[in-house]
């Protein structure tokens, strides 16, 4: 199993919810009121569950923070939030769900999560420093170096201080160095199955794209690099390059061995989208956005009972024999088309 740690916002119309703030959502598309959950889920290729949950408390609700607002500090008490408890970054949230998850007994091989995370160079760092590979989401605009760079050493002149290892040239943008490779470089892959119809063994179509797989190096604020004397670590960017498409329109990065399939990156890569299924199954079938309780130990009490009710549901859907789920989705298939 895999984990995936993912933030879910969940929209509030007051403010006496506890770490409620003003936020962006991806819900609504903007920034709006809302409390935001970080989740951890365990996830293979057939099913996943949430596991884990924090409540994301903003600078605002920090009294140690230079950025705290004084009548949500003075709601704190009220909300029940442990006086101990300040402002942690989503990331640093998700490497403590994914400790606690591993003090369990629960064997994390794999870390997959999206740019919100893997843009952070500390998160890929904590989970380099715990063991765990990782296929994480970036930004197209993430710098690195090509696989093949090499830093050197100017010659020393024998005065002040010895110069250390640099590269010659400047780092590139992910997507620069993709579209350097050029659209010739892309490979069809097929992931997984879809929901459209088709004339596959299943009766539906598998997901189809084109990707490019390169060998970088990472560069950017919080990177151990050649300007520390030390080499850039070397590691894999994926980009989905759609064949009508006239650049890549999505990355990831992974530290996954140089003899990695590209079918295995996109494979795990794409799995991020049970994750959102999670999500929306929790929401409109099970009630995770319908907590009008106000505090922090009521909030954390209704996302576990959510959990377990998803968690049932996927149980009972893995207990299907193949041929009734084969059924439920055929039928589902023909009442959507007379709907």
């Amino acid at each position: 199993m895999h984990g995936v740690p993912s933030p879910t916002q969940l929209l509030k119309d007051g403010d006496a919810s506890a770490c409620v703030s003003r936020q962006y959502t991806g819900t609504a598309g903007k920034v709006t009121n809302c409390q935001v959950g970080v989740s951890l889920h365990l996830a293979t290729d057939r099913a996943s569950a949430a596991v884990n949950w924090r409540l994301f408390l903003p600078q605002s609700w920090d009294p140690a923070s230079g950025k705290a607002d004084p009548p949500r500090v003075a709601r704190r008490e009220r909300c029940g939030i442990p006086a101990d408890l300040g402002h942690v970054e989503k990331w640093q949230l998700a490497l403590d769900m994914v400790d606690e998850a591993r003090s369990w007994g629960v064997h994390i091989p794999l870390v997959v999560a999206d740019a919100g995370y893997g843009d952070a160079a500390a998160f890929r760092l904590g989970l380099n420093e715990r063991g765990l590979h990782y296929v994480v989401g970036i930004s197209a605009t993430l710098s690195a170096q090509p696989g093949s760079a090499r830093p050197s050493t100017p010659p020393y002149s024998g005065i002040g201080r010895p110069p250390v290892a640099r590269y010659s040239d400047p780092a590139k943008s992910a997507k620069a160095l993709v579209v350097e490779a050029g659209r010739n470089a892309a490979r069809p892959v097929s992931w997984r199955e879809g929901s459209r119809p088709g004339r596959g063994r299943t009766g539906f179509k598998r997901m189809y794209s084109r990707f490019v797989a390169l060998r970088i190096r990472p560069a950017g604020r919080g990177v151990r690099d050649a300007t520390d004397g030390v080499e850039l670590a070397e590691c894999w960017v994926l980009a989905e390059w759609p064949a009508r498409e006239a650049g890549p329109v999505q990355f990831w990065l992974s530290d996954l061995p140089v003899d990695t399939p590209l079918t295995t990156l996109v494979r795990l890569a794409k799995l991020r989208w049970r994750i959102e299924h999670d999500y929306r199954e929790m929401k409109q079938a099970l009630g995770l956005a319908h907590f009008e309780g106000r505090t922090f130990s009521g909030w954390h009490h209704h996302v576990t009972l959510v959990s377990l009710a998803h968690a049932f549901c996927t149980l009972r859907r893995l207990a299907r024999a193949p041929k009734e789920m084969a059924a439920v989705r055929a039928s589902t298939r023909s009442s959507a088309s007379c709907s």
